[in-house]
């Protein structure tokens, strides 16, 4: 009896925090689509704001401090991707643009946001998504960053898809083709009960749950900027690894080896499906 009791008050609890929150994606959606030029980036942030601050308790160790601005901005972020959470700090620290998959543009009110901020979006099963290439269009977009203090900063997650927040996945390079330097962000999530981890769980099932908890923790640490050394400049895939490094060091996480492709295994494995065809993984 005490366990439905609860479970009753849970499931109440979350459906208010559903409307809360596509509430303010609603009072989003105008601020996103207006050119920064026009709307300080702060201003415009602030909507977002109220989605991570009223639903998540966000603890933040900032050890960017006093590096030297005539170094330059960095042209993207690099965070490690643990949750769909994720993008919704992201959105509410710098409100940047990001990589997605195609299927995101179509969401309501995410997907209206997304092309508002300029977002690229990918085919994962396609070896680019058009004849310019995901590499060409993320490189281009990162330079433009480094040019123009009011281009929106990249969101890039060199992983390529979620984990469970104790591993870090092989970094793909089209963060680090620009040689310009980036931003590097870990993200962790605390919990007690129900993981915020995105990892092997479908996704209306798995929001439902995370509302269900009165709170949920983040972690957030931001490392200084990243410049990259000549010998880096020239070889991406060095870049791309000494990075991981540094943050799989700086959030004690695990380096792995295993990608998308074989998390498309373990899920065709635990739904009793068959295994996906042959996909190619892109580099970008």
């Amino acid at each position: 009896m005490y366990f439905e009791v609860l479970y009753g008050i849970y499931t109440v609890v979350s459906y208010a925090e559903m409307v809360f929150f596509v509430s303010f994606c609603l009072l989003a959606m105008p601020y996103a689509c207006i050119q920064v030029s026009d709307v300080d980036v702060t201003s415009r942030a602030i909507f977002m704001i109220f989605l991570v601050r009223n639903w998540a308790h966000e603890q933040t160790q900032d050890v960017n401090q006093n590096q030297p601005e005539e170094l330059g901005r960095p042209g993207a972020i690099v965070s490690n991707h643990v949750s769909y959470v994720d993008i919704l700090y992201h959105m509410s620290a710098s409100f940047p643009s990001f990589v997605a998959k195609e299927s995101v543009s179509r969401l309501p009110l995410v997907g209206l946001i997304s092309k508002c901020l300029g977002c690229i979006f990918v085919q994962r099963e396609l070896k680019s998504s058009d004849s310019k290439g995901v590499s060409g269009a993320v490189t281009e977009r990162v330079l433009e960053v480094c040019k123009d203090k009011n281009t929106p900063m990249m969101l890039l997650f060199p992983e390529g898809t979620t984990t469970n927040g104790d591993y870090l996945l092989p970094f793909k390079t089209g963060a680090f083709l620009a040689s310009a330097p980036v931003q590097p962000v870990i993200l962790r999530y605390p919990y007690r009960r129900f993981s915020p981890a995105w990892d092997s769980m479908d996704g209306a099932r798995h929001v439902f749950l995370l509302l269900c908890q009165f709170v949920n923790y983040m972690e957030v640490v931001r490392l200084p900027v990243y410049y990259p050394s000549e010998k880096e400049k020239g070889d991406p895939k060095l870049y791309a690894n000494n990075v991981r490094k540094l943050i799989a060091m700086e959030g004690n996480l695990v380096l792995s080896n295993l990608g998308l492709a074989d998390k498309r295994v373990y899920h065709a494995a635990l739904s009793g499906s068959s295994l996906p065809g042959a996909q190619h993984e892109k580099d970008d």
